[in-house]
């Protein structure tokens, strides 16, 4: 009796020091394990407070339910933090996520992260092992091997998982498995799926000459597992996309939005072969320009799945200002992006779905938003089809609030749209496997041969390009071109780690 109430008097005495600098007590140090609080609220450590990580935490603070706390908030950009550090003056800020992780853990319930896309998984990771809920944005990882240690991390540490891919969420996803279910389109054996993207600079060489690091940035923070190396102008916040040693860019932005329906609605795996071209660029005669560190300025690729009923199917990618070719039913005045992927009212074409079907054909926007019929006719029966499946409240703003009420739920309590395991963790895999061919597109040898006209020359052999790989997606590996394997997995900077679970 005496002890516990000397451990009784000592939490009384800690909590009103800590409420000076206002803590935020998670229900487990509350009351131990199953423990409910009264208030039954969900401590978040937001890591990333600019782009993606503003729109996470506005939306994971302001929840119908009244369930979540923003307790803490981690940036290396003062810039980009400057705001929510406004807006939340009572969440403790971090420029060090790992200083946050060790001081605070006891202290928030659950994770946001929405960084640059090669620091993703070496967060996330750490945020599982410490038994975290997660809330990861799209795409999970950088790398493939990534993808699949913090899906299996998911499993073996038992947190609730949300890539941020809100489309998964949305009205059209259920609306088109009720129309697929039904056969309305039939039998769908070609997919299409392209986008806008890259909106930022690609298809460039690395400047050789460094910029000043602005002062409000932690330059070597903000490269954690990337290898050393100089800052550049225009980099943050947004352009790093366009690099590969730190964002994985169109595929990498868009692909979990727009390859996200076919994958839920077909219930597709592993491909088992990529195959597909990238633009190139010349700077003389028969001289190709080649920049290995950044993506390319337009790409057209083509995945080979299996399904489960053993038939084939072939999913298309293109980006750049790449299409699919025309559909017959559109009126030739028609934009065929707007008409096939925009969303209604708002001008805002981002990407598109295309599901081929035998009897007909289903388009929709980005994440599976404002599903369309064609031919138009079928839109009369579709008129008669019940809903089947549930919506999730709030439609895409309710992707963040279902991860809130699951983690509050405890792991296995409640469905989330997107969870690592069997869904976005096999996506950002096949998502990246068409950055591995991009990346061994460029792979090149000297070599000289003899031109009719030009007489000898020196060029390149590039031995990656124009061919099918064949991937072995269970042992996560190319089985006809052993260069392309390199790009499955790197190395991390010095001091950084690995990731192992």
């Amino acid at each position: 009796m005496k002890k516990n109430s000397i451990n009784r008097t000592d939490f009384i005495k800690k909590s009103v020091l800590a409420s000076a600098s206002f803590f935020i007590f998670p229900r487990q140090v509350l009351g131990g394990k199953g423990f409910v609080a009264p208030s039954d609220k969900l401590a978040i450590a937001a890591i990333g407070c600019g782009g993606e990580g503003d729109n996470d935490i506005k939306h994971l603070a302001n929840t119908p339910n009244k369930n979540s706390e923003i307790a803490f908030l981690c940036d290396v950009d003062d810039r980009q933090a400057a705001s929510k550090r406004k807006q939340f003056p009572k969440a403790k800020f971090y420029q060090d996520w790992r200083e946050m992780f060790d001081k605070e853990h006891a202290y928030f319930d659950a994770v946001t992260v929405a960084i640059p896309d090669h620091n993703h998984a070496i967060v996330g990771l750490r945020a599982m092992q410490m038994k975290k809920h997660l809330y990861l944005q799209k795409p999970l990882t950088h790398d493939i091997y990534e993808a699949r240690i913090i899906t299996q991390a998911a499993k073996k540490y038992q947190v609730v998982t949300q890539m941020g891919d809100q489309g998964a969420s949305c009205e059209g996803m259920q609306t088109m498995r009720e129309w697929m279910e039904t056969d309305l389109i039939g039998e769908v054996n070609k997919v299409y799926c392209w986008t806008d993207r890259p909106v930022w600079p690609q298809g460039i060489a690395w400047p050789k000459t460094p910029s000043r690091i602005p002062k409000e940035l932690n330059w070597d923070l903000w490269l954690g597992t990337a290898q050393k190396t100089n800052y550049i102008e225009n980099l943050v916040p947004f352009n790093w996309r366009g690099w590969w040693d730190f964002g994985t860019g169109a595929l990498g932005d868009m692909g979990c939005h727009i390859m996200g329906p076919p994958f839920k609605l077909l219930q597709l795996n592993y491909p088992h072969e990529v195959s597909g071209s990238a633009s190139t660029t010349y700077q003389g005669v028969f001289k190709e320009s080649a920049y290995p560190e950044s993506g390319p300025v337009a790409s057209s690729l083509k995945y080979k799945f299996t399904l489960k009923n053993g038939k084939n199917l072939d999913l298309s990618w293109m980006d750049g200002g790449i299409t699919p070719e025309r559909l017959n039913e559109l009126d030739p005045d028609l934009n065929m992006n707007e008409a096939l992927g925009d969303w209604p009212g708002e001008h805002d074409f981002e990407g598109a779905t295309l599901f081929i079907g035998t009897k007909g054909t289903i388009s929709c926007g980005w994440g599976g938003s404002h599903p369309r019929l064609f031919p138009k006719s079928l839109q009369e029966n579709a008129n008669h089809i019940p809903e089947k499946y549930a919506r999730v409240p709030g439609d895409m703003d309710g992707h963040w609030w279902q991860w809130i009420d699951a983690s509050i739920a405890g792991y296995g309590n409640k469905e989330v749209s997107s969870p690592f395991e069997g869904y976005a963790g096999p996506l950002t895999e096949t998502v990246l496997l068409g950055n591995l061919l991009l990346r061994s597109f460029n792979l090149r040898e000297k070599v000289k041969r003899s031109d009719p006209v030009y007489g000898t020359m020196e060029g390149y052999k590039y031995s990656g390009r124009y061919k099918a790989l064949t991937w072995d997606g269970i042992n996560m590996r190319v089985t006809n071109f052993e260069s392309a394997n390199q790009f499955i997995r790197r190395n991390y900077r010095k001091g950084w780690g690995d990731l192992a679970i």
